[in-house]
């Protein structure tokens, strides 16, 4: 998997991530959509870890600085 996200797209991903988990925890969200919230929570955290989203892949956007040569 080439990498395809930059830094600040991983650090929105894992403030949204913190939120939707604070939402959760704070019993904001209860019943199916906390659950939906959670999932959520944990493919952005995912994909901010390694770099790299699927859908970006699938669309071609790339927010990825590029090497210096």
């Amino acid at each position: 998997m080439k990498k395809n996200m930059g830094g600040t797209d991983k650090i929105i991903r894992l403030l949204i991530a913190a939120v939707l988990v604070i939402l959760y925890t704070s019993g904001i969200f209860t019943g199916t959509i906390s659950w939906i919230a959670l999932a959520f929570a944990g493919i952005f955290v995912v994909t901010a870890l390694i770099s790299f989203c699927p859908l970006y892949s699938i669309f071609g956007i790339n927010t990825c600085k590029k090497p210096a040569r």
